[in-house]
């Protein structure tokens, strides 16, 4: 451990003086280091500070915290705290920017972006490198190169005209008369003077400058007033017909400030509307119901199979409409409902030769389950899956559109970004509804993009979509998060707005708050679920037993209905309208498929006269006992098919009736005639004229014909697509800094061979076999601590420090300090011994 008096040399030293929890928190927060785990803090230091691990950090930074380390960026190596706060603050200073310049400062501490005592604070050197100005890469503080930076091709001459222009004494050299401009240009007093003597038309060339981009062009001639510019410095020359404003004459333009605009606190999440908290769960159960009647319309259209599969994938254009159509919404809207029935495992592809969708197992044991817990699997396999329908219908980075359930939907930020969309709607009061522009500003104040800043940009096209998603599913209700959407997040009460800093008027912690709430674990995502089904089930609408028959051959179903009643009726009528009230209507046709599906007339007669709150009308039971008078009367088999009727009058109809000639019929007995078609032609060709066959076994009994309903093999719901490496939990971060810290020893304790010390260089000690023994009996003799290296069966090598119990067989028994537990080591694999130092 270092001396904490001892100011840190790296970011190795500064790491090495932190504690477990300050070091569980950076691998906490960036999750990446420890996979694999690194050896010694000197590697954890090394991976910390490689471009994707820093690219990534920066990119998961408040806006100021990221403003703060761009201010770092453009400032002196090291710099002090005084410096990076009146970059922030400019020369007028700035209470909100002071009290929130801790927490920032602490966050990238934490995050191991930033190392360093307050008087020498250190931005590790890639995160300046991708910060700092440049040419190829403009600073987004608008900030050009410094005046040593702007100069550094410039010849001497030029160099000592330009430092005479501006009436200093000249020098001997261009580092003396570049650090005299420098300190010119850093003199507030000084500078005032220089440029209050310069034509108006200079300084307004300086002002279209001083907040970027810093460049600009000029001609072979300039005009007068770029020349007394070029003169004084105030713009240096970096290409032929390019001029750059120096950083030091920028900031002294901007009085001090590096950023034009900074924003120390998040802005507020603005209610746009306030329902009362029934209102609110009323609307949102509503939703719940529908979505469930969505789904289970969607997998009942593709019971018996579904649309193909492309070959590459997903759905057809041409079939995500004729879903659209079938579930009466937009085709947006349906690539949605597609997706989450996929994600939640209730239909996948069959993995057949000719491959279509289709309902999974997991559906039908979905059906059984109460509608709370249906519609709390949904909600689930929407909030973490990482598959997003609103991309549908784009393109991909090879141009190719994306279907629906087809590949390249996938977005690793998605689950964050609802999870934090929701969370901020927690954040309101009860009933109240947020303002979409609202809600797009905090997003991108937690998440700034990098860059000139666009309104197409992912993260806002996630959470749009995300509070469209949210209200069609029923976590929200008329824009407010519901009471079950709230349990949904394992939320059991409001937040107040104190609890979390929303705008000027709170007060931030000096310490890092994370800005993103962490997701829920399995365990406690099937607790948030459970507990926000028993939130709905008593607001959800209890199935109804009945249904009121109409005059005009309909029924009407004044709510949802019971399974049983509605898989009958779906049998024996057609819906014909839906809404709150489905409308089914009775036609021969639906009375035919009731009488092939096995029921009889009685059945029919019991099972309305049971189920309606009205009498059954008389044009009703006229209707299914003429189609049953005619239903079978006719039986059709196998000659290749034959017909039979005991009234051989109608066999002499059909006979005659021209639009039998394509079944190719002919008399075989007075009640029967054979055909030349198939028995599923001739049922066919029959019903087409008219008739009403029944399909018959080989004993002759009546064929009951029912859908049958087809499955895939078992399926997995698809597993989302992970953000990076997933956070550690309690116990890999315990193992991976007690293995941290245990290399580290092995590294950095000081050891001797004989009286000599030994450099701390990070490789193997190297002694003969017989110095090996020889040392290690020695130290069983006396107790002392040795340091060895060490080969496995796997030919890693790695260092150690032990101390030896016993020696013997070839083995030596030790307690090795880098694992904290005794251990046993054969001698052939150990590379050498060295003593350790006495200090």
């Amino acid at each position: 451990m270092s001396n904490p008096a001892v100011p840190p040399r790296s970011l190795a030293e500064a790491l090495r003086a932190r504690d477990d929890a300050s070091l569980a928190a950076l691998l906490r927060a960036r999750p990446d280091l420890i996979t694999p785990v690194p050896t010694d803090l000197t590697q954890l230091a090394t991976r910390a500070g490689t471009r994707a691990s820093v690219v990534r950090a920066l990119e998961r930074l408040d806006r100021f915290a990221l403003q703060t380390a761009e201010a770092l960026a453009v400032a002196a190596d090291p710099a002090p705290y005084g410096e990076l706060l009146a970059l922030l603050t400019g020369d007028g200073g700035d209470p909100a920017v002071s009290a929130a310049l801790p927490r920032a400062l602490g966050t990238l501490r934490e995050q191991a972006l930033v190392w360093g005592d307050d008087d020498r604070l250190r931005l590790v050197r890639t995160a300046r490198e991708l910060l700092a100005p440049s040419p190829q890469h403009p600073s987004p503080t608008g900030l050009g190169p410094t005046v040593q930076e702007a100069t550094a091709g410039m010849s001497p001459g030029r160099i000592q005209d330009i430092v005479t222009a501006a009436g200093l004494g000249s020098t001997h050299d261009s580092v003396s008369a570049v650090a005299s401009l420098t300190a010119l240009f850093t003199d507030r007093k000084r500078m005032s003077a220089l440029l209050a003597g310069l034509p108006e038309e200079s300084r307004e060339v300086l002002a279209r400058l001083v907040w970027g981009p810093p460049y600009g062009q000029v001609t072979a001639d300039p005009a007068a007033r770029l020349r007394r510019l070029l003169d004084l410095g105030l713009l240096v020359p970096t290409a032929p017909g390019t001029v750059v404003l120096p950083r030091e004459v920028a900031l002294h333009l901007r009085g001090g400030r590096a950023h034009r605009e900074v924003e120390p606190l998040p802005p507020a999440v603005e209610p746009a509307a306030t329902h009362r908290p029934q209102v609110v769960d009323a609307t949102a159960a509503g939703q719940a119901y529908t979505a469930l009647a969505t789904v289970e319309e969607l997998l009942k259209d593709w019971d018996e199979g579904g649309p193909s599969v492309l070959r590459a994938g997903g759905l057809s254009v041409r079939d995500l409409k004729r879903t659209a159509v079938a579930l009466d919404v937009a085709e947006p809207v349906a690539a949605f409902w597609v997706e989450l029935a996929y994600g939640a495992g209730l239909l996948a592809s069959d993995g057949e030769a000719d491959e279509r969708y289709a309902a999974t197992p997991a559906h039908d044991e979905w059906l059984e389950q109460p509608p709370a817990q249906r519609w709390a699997r949904l909600a689930q396999a929407w909030l973490t899956a990482t598959r997003v329908s609103g991309l549908v219908g784009g393109r991909d980075a090879k141009d190719r559109t994306l279907s629906t359930l087809g590949p390249g939907l996938d977005r690793s930020a998605a689950p964050e970004v609802r999870h934090r969309v929701l969370t901020l709607l927690a954040g309101l009061p009860e009933g109240a509804s947020p303002s979409r522009e609202s809600v797009l500003a905090r997003l991108r104040w937690e998440r700034p993009l990098r860059g000139p800043q666009r309104e197409d940009d992912l993260r806002s096209r996630l959470a749009e979509w995300t509070l469209a998603e949210a209200e069609l599913l029923g976590v929200t209700g008329r824009g407010a998060l519901s009471g079950h959407g709230r349990a949904l997040l394992g939320l059991t009460a409001p937040k107040t707005p104190a609890a979390v800093p929303e705008g000027p008027g709170d007060k931030l912690p000096v310490h890092h708050r994370p800005a993103v709430a962490e997701p829920l674990s399995p365990a406690e995502q099937a607790t948030a679920s459970a507990a926000a089904a028993r939130l709905l089930a008593p607001l959800l609408p209890e199935p109804l037993d009945h249904v009121l028959l109409q005059a005009d051959l309909t029924a009407v179903a004044p709510g949802p209905l019971q399974r049983s009643l509605a898989e009958v009726l779906d049998v024996l009528a057609d819906v014909e309208s839906k809404g709150g009230a489905t409308v089914y209507r009775f036609t021969p046709g639906s009375v035919r498929r009731a009488l092939d599906a096995g029921q009889s007339a009685s059945d029919l007669h019991a099972f309305l006269a049971a189920h309606s709150r009205t009498p059954v009308p008389q044009p009703l039971t006229y209707l299914i006992d003429d189609v049953a008078r005619r239903h079978g009367h006719l039986r059709v088999g196998a000659a290749s098919a034959y017909v039979r009727c005991d009234d051989d009058a109608l066999l002499n109809e059909i006979l005659a009736d021209k639009r039998a000639a394509g079944l190719r019929l002919r008399r075989l007995a007075p009640t029967v005639l054979a055909a030349q078609a198939d028995p599923a032609s001739l049922l066919e060709g029959l019903r087409a004229m008219g008739f009403a066959p029944a399909a018959e076994s080989a004993e002759g009994d009546v064929l009951i014909t029912r859908a049958h309903a087809h499955r895939t093999p078992p399926r997995t719901a698809p597993e989302p697509v992970p953000d990076g490496p997933p956070v550690p939990d309690a116990t890999l971060l315990s193992a991976a800094i007690r293995a941290i810290r245990a290399g580290d020893l092995a590294a950095t304790t000081p050891r001797r061979q004989g009286d000599q010390p030994l450099p701390a260089t990070g490789e193997l000690p190297r002694t003969s076999s017989a110095e090996t023994l020889a040392t290690m009996q020695a130290a069983v003799l006396t107790g002392e601590a040795l340091w060895i290296g060490y080969v496995n069966a796997e030919g890693a090598a790695s260092q150690r420090v032990i101390a030896p119990i016993r020696v013997e067989g070839g083995f030596v028994t030790a307690y090795d300090h880098t694992a904290d537990e005794v251990r046993t080591y054969p001698l052939h694999r150990v590379t050498g011994v060295a003593e350790l130092a006495e200090d």
